[in-house]
């Protein structure tokens, strides 16, 4: 079945550096409680182009939370509860090809799970189960509109690769770096991807990841080891155009989209509806309730 067009609604979650939109004007705050606790912080309401943006940094104001400690469900949750259906990632990443270098733009297509099982990765569980497909984790068309538009703007895009993500929140030993670049062959390597995607895939999101290389990890033998410093550094260098590319897929996506992201969990909950709490339900009502009443 031909997936329904829907109405386009961007969000943006900002990752290490990338904590404003200087280019945006502010058109509100929006405090939100979902049932997965707080989010990192205020959803900030943007105009970009004339078009409305959600954004959330996702260690909050500050720089206040780890990889591991950011509340990733309710991030999502939060955003899907003010309508975004497309979703831009921001990540600081290591370089883990030759060819990419500090201040590239990498729009990965695959990840490699190195995290370690203590963040939560689902919106399912306490009694209702459900499994989405997550063989191709990021949006293959809006990938596609995001890697055109950063073309326009810099030549220094890489589209496509492995995107490792580890659980830090310390860089990676020498031997796991090179153990990535010899078995999984990743074009970078970060924190954040995961649960991320997962939950953007979860809630029908189209999910798409900008990552910002700053570093070559520790496996380069003539250049530095990764530290903060470095790492501040290129982001510095590389935020306003960053900023650009990001206010340029704004003004590129359509009004309407059609992609199978947006049905992801269609036919995703397994758990019999007799046994399904209306506790369950309310929780599920933002993400899930149009199926939940389908199978009632």
């Amino acid at each position: 079945m031909t997936a329904k067009k829907t109405n386009v609604q961007l969000g943006i979650i900002g990752g290490s550096g990338f904590y404003q939109m200087p280019l945006a004007k502010i058109i509100n705050e929006h405090s939100i409680k979902t049932p997965f606790g707080d989010p990192s912080d205020h959803v900030t309401e943007m105009d970009i182009h004339g078009k409305k943006v959600f954004f959330l940094p996702r260690h909050g104001k500050g720089h206040r939370f780890t990889p591991s400690e950011v509340n990733y469900r309710a991030n999502i949750h939060a955003l899907k509860e003010l309508g975004v259906t497309h979703l831009i990632g921001l990540s600081a990443v290591g370089i883990m090809l030759e060819h990419i270098s500090p201040g590239y733009m990498v729009i990965p297509d695959q990840l490699y799970d190195r995290t370690k099982g203590i963040r939560a990765s689902t919106f399912f569980g306490d009694g209702v189960v459900g499994h989405v497909s997550f063989a191709d984790p990021f949006c293959s068309p809006f990938r596609e509109l995001m890697g055109s538009s950063a073309n326009s703007i810099t030549p220094r895009v890489h589209m496509g690769g492995v995107y490792v993500c580890m659980e830090g929140p310390q860089f990676s030993t020498r031997a796991e770096s090179q153990l990535y670049r010899q078995t999984i062959h990743p074009a970078v390597i970060g924190m954040t991807a995961i649960p991320e995607a997962k939950l953007a895939r979860e809630a029908e999101m189209c999910y798409g990841m900008l990552a910002l290389a700053t570093d070559y990890d520790c496996w380069h033998e003539s250049e530095e080891d990764v530290n903060v410093d470095a790492v501040i550094q290129v982001l510095k260098e590389n935020s306003v155009t960053a900023n650009q590319v990001v206010a340029q897929i704004v003004a590129n996506l359509p009004a309407t989209w059609q992609c199978s992201c947006q049905s992801a969990a269609k036919n995703a909950i397994m758990t019999d509806p007799r046994y399904i709490s209306q506790e369950s339900r309310e929780k599920l009502k933002i993400l899930y309730g149009k199926y939940l009443e389908d199978i009632s």
